[in-house]
């Protein structure tokens, strides 16, 4: 079932002829009310929407991590969210999630509207049946008076900056069989509303749906550059979709204006009647919002939330009302949590980025902040909010949160104060390496506030620009571009590859080849191995810390219950793998001594990585081909694979092993290649250089064998009063539960005072 939202010139109606007899469409929606499908419970909550006055929307839909199957859908007041100027943010909505049965099940209804409700019987949408109409399709599409100058130039004046589409016009072809003019490249238009609003119209004629796909950024000020507007059945996301390539392209040109630049026309699939299209065929309201706050316009002003803003003040995406509920929920969790921090930026005058980390959060910085994966990918779609995640890796290898933020604009003034930010919340240690998205401010701002720590491009933007050109260039390209990129085991064979790539295709000029090259350290596997990212795959995205709990379409109102939710739930499986490392022992697969050490070390997760490298190097034969010294070189190889091998050089005096493959490097768990070379050497344990710290079972815990490497004693510092609030507050919570429990706390807190005392003889006995 497909429904539309059309303001502008369509309305819902909805038919309950043919639902089944057991829904009450009289009854209020309560908690607990099942379906047979989401379809019905979205038949049922328009029912009532119509009856109550007002419109309905179909809002977001979660998906199952297991299957990729929709799980639970929201169906929203009309007036939720703040994209048109018709919206007031309505949080009315009901939310349907599938239980264990296959039912739809209401486990979410907020009733209450901010705005007048119509009369019954006036505005509301009538059934058929209260018509007398005659059972049709489920929904249906009713043309109805557009509203007055809701899309209207006036002879006078410039044309509107999202763009304008004369509907009568459009409406007069289709009534009179006339054919839509088709794209074609080099086409113009004011704005990019206006591009998608005829790509819709022309595809409706056609008879195919039109998503909006990816859109570009300039390196240099982070304005939108270009937009993909895609054929709905793009992609494998979902079962309906077939990977059509079907798309148009629009470019911003130095006029100010955009133009078509790609074109492709040829779906992959079967397309509608041209009478079954041209009943799509309205266009849709401005949905791209995000040319309303950073769109160029003519003259001196530009409108932002419906306020006049000189040019070159710096724009803030994040609307008003957030700042006071969110400033109001930093103070009440201060006063719970000694640790909490939060932080807001202030330019001339105005709030601009938001940061915050609770105390749990900067204590991890501490200990898995080496690794800090920045998570800005809420730009790749229209967002309420521009809601940013710190995210790091525990010992468990479980995302474990470093901060959050509200990004106001895409600056580099905004990056570098927010990554300063993190830092000094972090309690000044900088990270190893991060992971963050390739714009030119966001590499700007980390080569700033992060000298010398390794940034690796997001996996999701390099994706994205992959698709966005290979598909030009035929499968043949993408086949030599994959083995160049991924398969290339050293800097001459990836070079090499490389230019015979562009030799071969002629493309020595294509920009983007150019540019990728120019940055391939931050993004092609060959230059990252060597550098630590806690094992973090490199042809896999980085995964959302909240999941479907909280993203960038989340409202105000549902903001901080879903981030507090996501976060718990997220805390609690981290508390899971403690208690199960605390209380469970993996069971041993060989008689090697390196095995039960391991075992006592690593956390369950990792002992698992470790042993399975173990096992592994059982197949692998080693060669001793170099010795001077204390210095030895192998070549180990895998049985019966000659293509298969790797050098190590070990060290005797001071027990220091490499290996070609640097897994260790990556991930800081010693290879499979490295395990058959200290096996050669009949060596019993791991050097403890290679057991990290970060990795083991008390790498929460306050013990710090690596002392040496804190560049500061500040730093050290700050990380054994984390690690003693950390510990304090576990005994604190656990003594407060009851007055047996308050009084033992209570007594080892003396206990242990009044040991120190004697430690340190500078305070007097209690």
């Amino acid at each position: 079932m497909i429904v539309m939202e059309d303001p502008v010139g369509t309305e819902l109606v909805m038919n309950n002829a043919n639902l089944e007899e057991e829904i009450d469409f009289s009854c209020e929606p309560y908690i607990g009310l099942e379906f047979d499908s989401s379809d019905d419970a979205l038949k049922f909550y328009t029912s009532y929407a119509s009856r109550t006055g007002f419109k309905v929307r179909i809002g977001q839909l979660y998906r199952s991590r297991t299957d990729g199957s929709v799980s639970s859908r929201r169906f929203v007041c009309s007036k939720e969210g703040f994209q048109l100027s018709s919206r007031t943010g309505c949080s009315a909505f009901i939310r349907v999630q599938i239980n264990a049965s296959g039912k739809w099940v209401v486990d979410h209804f907020h009733k209450d509207h901010n705005h007048n409700l119509d009369i019954e019987g006036e505005n509301c949408i009538p059934t058929s049946q209260q018509r007398g109409a005659t059972a049709i399709n489920s929904f249906a599409v009713v043309p109805r008076r557009p509203r007055k100058k809701l899309i209207a130039e006036s002879n006078n004046e410039p044309s509107s900056p999202f763009g304008i589409i004369d509907l009568k016009r459009l409406r007069r072809e289709e009534s009179e069989g006339q054919p839509i003019t088709e794209p074609y490249v080099g086409q113009e238009f004011n704005m990019p509303n206006e591009a998608y609003q005829f790509y819709r119209a022309y595809a409706a004629y056609v008879g195919f749906g039109v998503r909006i796909g990816q859109l570009f950024r300039s390196k240099n000020d982070g304005w939108i550059t270009s937009r993909r507007f895609v054929c709905s059945k793009e992609g494998f996301q979902h079962p309906s979709r077939v990977g059509c390539g079907a798309y148009l392209r629009i470019k911003r040109q130095p006029s100010g204006k955009w133009a078509v630049d790609r074109l492709r026309k040829d779906h992959n699939h079967d397309l509608d009647s041209a009478g079954d299209g041209r009943t799509k065929g309205l266009p849709a309201p401005n949905i791209l919002t995000e040319e309303v706050h950073a769109g160029s316009v003519n003259g001196d002003l530009f409108k932002l939330d419906n306020y006049p803003v000189t040019r070159g003040v710096r724009q803030n995406h994040i609307k008003i009302d957030w700042y006071s509920v969110l400033l109001e929920y930093f103070q009440s969790r201060q006063a719970e949590d000694t640790g909490f921090f939060y932080a807001v930026e202030v330019d001339n005058g105005n709030c601009m980025s938001i940061f915050w980390a609770d105390g749990r959060s900067r204590y991890s910085c501490s200990q898995f902040g080496d690794v800090l994966v920045i998570d800005t990918s809420y730009r790749k779609s229209v967002y309420l909010a521009p809601f940013a995640t710190f995210v790091g890796v525990n010992h468990h290898k479980q995302p474990v949160l470093l901060g959050c933020a509200l990004i106001a604009d895409e600056s580099e003034e905004s990056f570098t104060w927010l990554f300063q930010t993190w830092l000094r919340a972090a309690s000044g240690r900088q990270p190893l390496s991060v992971i963050a998205d390739q714009d030119i401010a966001i590499q700007s701002a980390i080569a700033k506030v992060f000298p010398g720590t390794s940034h690796r491009f997001s996996l999701w933007q390099v994706k994205a620009k992959e698709q966005d050109n290979q598909g030009l260039f035929g499968h043949e390209f993408t086949e030599d571009y994959g083995k160049c990129v991924y398969l290339s085991q050293t800097v001459e064979e990836f070079d090499t590859r490389w230019n015979a790539l562009l030799n071969k295709y002629g493309l020595k000029d294509n920009a983007w080849l150019e540019e990728m090259y120019e940055k391939r350290e931050s993004w092609v596997p060959l230059y990252l191995r060597g550098i630590f990212f806690a094992g973090i795959p490199m042809n896999e995205s980085v995964e959302s810390f909240f999941g479907a709990f909280l993203n960038a379409q989340t409202p105000l109102l549902e903001f901080i219950p879903r981030y507090e939710r996501g976060l718990e739930r997220r805390r609690e499986e981290e508390r899971k793998e403690d208690f199960n490392t605390s209380n469970f022992q993996p069971l041993l697969q060989t008689k090697e001594p390196v095995e039960e050490q391991c075992r006592r070390l690593y956390t369950l997760t990792l002992f698992k990585v470790f042993q399975n490298e173990l096992l592994q190097c059982y197949s692998y034969l080693g060669f001793k081909i170099y010795e001077e010294g204390s210095l030895r070189r192998y070549l180990v190889r895998k049985g019966g694979n000659d293509m298969e091998k790797h050098i190590i050089t070990f060290n005797a005096s001071n027990l220091v092993i490499s290996c070609s493959c640097q897994m260790f490097e990556y991930e800081g768990v010693l290879c499979r290649h490295a395990l058959r070379v200290l096996q050669i050497l009949e060596l019993r344990e791991v050097p403890s250089r290679y057991i990290l710290h970060r990795w083991t079972r008390n790498a929460e815990d306050g013990v710090f064998p690596d002392t040496e490497s804190w560049s500061s004693s500040q730093e050290l510092r700050n990380l054994m009063l984390w690690s003693l609030r950390e510990t304090a507050s576990k005994y604190v919570d656990a003594g407060a539960s009851s007055i047996e429990k308050y009084k033992l706390a209570y007594e080892i807190l003396r206990e242990g005072g009044r040991k120190l005392c004697w430690h340190s003889n500078k305070f007097s006995p209690s």
